[in-house]
């Protein structure tokens, strides 16, 4: 999940350097660190820890030179020290890596055997050496590079800088994402858009396999053969990648903020203009001629998928199983080519998700990416591609791509059921006009957030926190059991509120408070109940609900957080807000980093 940085520039390359990595933090921020040339050699720092850190090791110790590269870090192979720091160098070469490089041990053996000697404990000093190893057999950095690239097994992107060659940087991606950018008399490499947002609009992504060799003048792209390509240039809408948090404290209050306008974003690209019927501009799906719909994907998208389930089931009446994707591919699911598979990402560079989406690649019958990232790897490999219009989202916790995800897969359940003959026009207007209500009914609840700050200042104290929910507010219930997992570092499982009794009520004591996600449609009567069963062993009740909930089931309760009265359609969508709200209090009142918690990072690029 590491993010790097190249530049053949025209000035001096540091504080470009510094500013691009910046926007990549949020992919690690364990370490850091840069390479310059200064006079044809190479001038590296590294420092552990956040980027601030580089820069007051910069702001000391400063490096000159009008190329360089830049990384920051996500620990995988070796801890979070500056010996296991990006950039590695070796002879004459510098090497920034996101990825892993699996058969690391068996070069590093290699190489010891010949006598090097490594300095650090990661898979990428590796690569440097190895390429260090076959310029000094005599090869150019270009034949260097392609003979090292042959040899390593493993998911990866790289940037090579080499002593006393001014105007050249090499880059590859084998399983990690990677873009070029195109500058005037100036040329970049970048892990995403968003990165080179400062720099340039003018994009090149490389492709699965590709290698680029750049100078000033331009880029020459092979792909894993060794043939030139041609990959097209694009240009990318810099308004969408600039970003910053305005007035709000952190990134993740501005995104959770923002939940009314890009849910309202989303639903105007997939409603006709009458407002009537839902709209793929992408593309027909024909949901009839599928007899399951599989939903795969990673974490809190997960959850979107498990919320999914529900709808497709009861709307559409088609059958849905989901799975995470590191463990799809492995298990090797059976395909009879009547399915449609849904990948769900928001970075659309989840390598688990990627890894899953090729393995179903000519067995299903169709395959969908519902990502947030339009040029993504997961999206340019789908048959169809369906945007969820979140916009950019800086904080690793995530919160308005879920609720676009949720959005764009309850418009999808909502097709289905259309084409499936399970739902009427009626019905299909009246699921329609619950949806369109959606954005509102999510600002109406961001101005709970005062009851929410105030329920977390107790909730900051526990060290284990359970959330029940039933039917599609059980999903809920897990999401939002992880957004408070991810930010406060406090214990907290969800569970199905009427899987209780079986087991998990032998936590429950006047320590351990219990959130519940009850709307007082559907199955609000047994949810009670559950309530009335943890209430009787002393547990302590925060009840997320409506008015006609809080009146019905307050008795008793430790807080009561009053939201709208909503559609049972949409309760999922507007009652993520409360979760997120609740983790992001309690993680504030407890001092922890909201927008980068420790060991994460946002986009999951490694296995």
């Amino acid at each position: 999940m590491c993010g790097i940085i190249g530049v053949l520039g025209k000035s001096e390359v540091s504080p470009t350097i510094i500013e691009t990595l910046r926007r990549l933090e949020y992919r690690g921020y364990d370490s850091a660190g840069i390479a310059t040339l200064d006079s044809g050699a190479i001038t590296s720092r590294r420092a552990v820890g956040k980027l601030s850190e580089l820069e007051a090791v910069l702001g000391s110790s400063p490096v000159s030179g009008k190329s360089g590269i830049g990384h920051t870090r996500w620990a995988t192979h070796g801890a979070a020290t500056e010996e296991n720091a990006h950039p590695h160098c070796a002879g004459p070469v510098a090497v920034v890596h996101n990825g892993i490089i699996e058969n690391f041990r068996e070069l590093r053996d290699e190489l010891t055997a010949k006598g090097v000697n490594f300095a650090s404990e990661t898979d990428t000093e590796v690569v440097a050496q190895l390429c260090a190893n076959y310029i000094a057999e005599g090869k150019s950095p270009r034949d260097a590079v392609a003979a090292t690239l042959a040899r390593l097994t493993g998911a990866f992107a790289l940037a090579f800088l080499f002593e006393g060659e001014d105007d050249l940087l090499i880059a590859a991606r084998r399983g990690s994402p990677l873009a070029i950018g195109h500058g005037d008399g100036e040329m970049f490499i970048g892990s995403d858009a968003m990165a080179l947002a400062p720099v340039t609009n003018r994009i090149t992504y490389l492709e699965e396999g590709d290698w680029a060799v750049l100078t000033r003048a331009g880029v020459d792209i092979y792909d894993a053969l060794g043939n030139t390509a041609d990959r097209p240039l694009r240009i990318v809408n810099v308004d969408q990648v600039m970003v910053d948090k305005g007035e709000h404290r952190h990134f993740m209050l501005k995104e959770i903020h923002e939940q009314s306008s890009v849910t309202a974003f989303a639903l105007s690209h997939y409603l006709n203009a009458e407002r009537t019927a839902i709209n793929l501009p992408e593309g027909d799906m024909d949901y009839s001629k599928f007899d399951r719909i599989v939903l795969v994907a990673c974490g809190t998208a997960h959850y979107a998928c498990a919320v999914a389930k529900y709808w497709f089931e009861q709307i559409a009446r088609i059958p849905v199983e989901i799975d995470v994707a590191s463990e799809f591919r492995y298990r090797q699911p059976p395909m009879n080519g009547r399915e449609c598979v849904m990948f769900i990402s928001q970075s659309g560079e989840t390598a688990d998700t990627l890894a899953a989406l090729r393995y179903v690649q000519g067995k299903a019958a169709s395959i969908v990416a519902i990502v947030n990232v339009a040029e993504s790897s997961i999206s340019r490999e789908a048959d169809f591609s369906l945007p969820i219009m979140a916009g950019p989202e800086i904080s690793v916790a995530s919160t308005k791509a879920f609720t676009c995800q949720l959005t764009v897969l309850a418009c999808l359940a909502i097709l289905a059921g259309r084409q499936n003959a399970a739902i009427n026009e009626t019905e299909e207007k009246r699921l329609i006009e619950a949806l369109m209500a959606a954005p509102r009914l999510i600002g109406e609840t961001i101005k709970s957030s005062g009851e929410l700050n105030h329920a977390s200042r107790e909730l900051a104290k526990a060290q284990d926190i359970l959330f029940l929910g039933r039917g599609p507010l059980f999903p809920l219930a897990l999401e939002g059991a992880l957004k408070l997992k991810e930010l406060s570092y406090i214990h907290a499982e969800g569970f199905p509120s009427g899987e209780l009794k079986h087991g998990p009520i032998a936590l429950v004591d006047d320590t351990v408070p219990v959130v519940v996600f009850a709307p007082s449609c559907g199955l609000f009567e047994k949810t009670v109940s559950n309530m009335e069963e943890v209430m009787a062993r002393g547990g302590k009740i925060l009840l997320i609900t409506d008015e006609k909930g809080a009146a019905t089931a307050s008795d008793g309760v430790w807080h009561t957080v009053i939201l709208p009265e909503v559609d049972q359609f949409i309760a999922p969508i507007v009652y993520a807000v409360p979760a997120q709200l609740l983790a992001y209090h309690t993680a504030v009142e407890k001092g922890t980093d909201v927008d980068q918690p420790r060991n994460l990072a946002k986009s999951v690029t490694v296995e």
